[in-house]
């Protein structure tokens, strides 16, 4: 089957199942790859999280920052379902940067992902990532603006109505009256700019070897399996990956390891036309779509 027809029966099926994406995947030793709409730019939630970390291990290889750090951290308190790790916390701790990282990346919490930006803020996360030669990212916002949507302020019976003016208030160039989801004020990407980091992150690059060693295995131990994990990892196969989610919007990034030591680079960003907060069909699709992507670039 040809690449063009393939590309043409996965935007169908997205849209049969209500999703629009941005879908690439690459080769990461050939670089053939093979996307859908790669270069549209999303609001990237909790993908955010790989970028900040980044930042924080290139500051400790430089010397500006040592991971033994311990760093007082207040209980996000939060009661809602979604979060993770210290955001449910009741009580104050320390905790070291190097278990902020693996909480903030790994356990995508928000209130460690804050406390690291605290150290390295938005804007110094992006200057970070341009001095590495990364220009498709874009970081503006702190973690915590994930849990300050309408949702939050709304109790579950109501939140198909969030989803709703989520969906509905969206223009087409990704504007939104909701600040999270407006591609101008908060942290954005591409899929294309997203697998340029995981190339970077997974083959010889700008990034210091140590950091980049560090990201891989905290993105191996990601502990969010529902979405592209079913269709990636096998006995055969290492996924690593960090998920995103916000509203209407489902992300993954990650790279497949085979045992014949190929690599695949895969970025999966999508948003819901569908006013409901459990899609497991949603997240079936993506990865459907992402593998069949993934499938054509290693027997072609």
């Amino acid at each position: 089957m040809s690449a063009v027809r393939i590309l043409g029966e996965a935007r169908r099926t997205l849209s049969d199942g209500g999703l629009r994406g941005s879908f690439l995947v690459r080769d990461l030793d050939s670089g053939d790859e093979l996307g859908l709409d790669p270069d549209l730019e999303f609001p990237v939630a909790s993908l955010v999280k790989v970028p900040l970390a980044v930042a924080t291990l290139e500051r400790v290889h430089r010397g500006e920052l040592d991971g033994a750090t311990p760093v007082p951290v207040a209980p996000g308190r939060i009661t809602t379902a979604g979060p993770t790790g210290l955001s449910k916390f009741r009580h104050p701790v320390t905790v070291a940067i190097d278990d902020l990282l693996y909480l903030s990346t790994s356990v995508s919490d928000s209130v460690a992902a804050d406390a690291l930006f605290d150290l390295t803020p938005p804007a110094e996360v992006t200057a970070e990532l341009r001095r590495l030669g990364f220009d498709g990212i874009t970081v503006r916002q702190f973690a915590s603006e994930l849990t300050r949507t309408p949702a939050e302020r709304l109790g579950p019976t109501e939140a198909h109505l969030v989803h709703s003016l989520a969906i509905a208030a969206a223009t087409p160039g990704h504007g939104h009256p909701v600040p999270q989801l407006d591609v101008t004020r908060a942290n954005a990407g591409s899929a294309r700019a997203f697998v340029e980091l995981l190339q970077g992150l997974w083959r010889p690059s700008s990034v210091h070897p140590a950091t980049a060693a560090r990201i891989r295995g905290l993105m191996a131990d990601n502990v969010h399996r529902q979405r592209l994990a079913p269709d990636f990892a096998s006995d055969a196969s290492r996924w690593s990956s960090k998920t995103g989610t916000l509203l209407n919007l489902r992300h993954e990034i990650g790279v497949v390891e085979h045992a014949d030591g190929s690599a695949y680079a895969v970025a999966a960003l999508t948003e819901s036309r569908v006013p409901a907060v459990v899609q497991p069909e949603a997240e079936a699709l993506m990865a459907q779509v992402a593998r069949t992507l993934r499938d054509h670039l290693r027997i072609s």
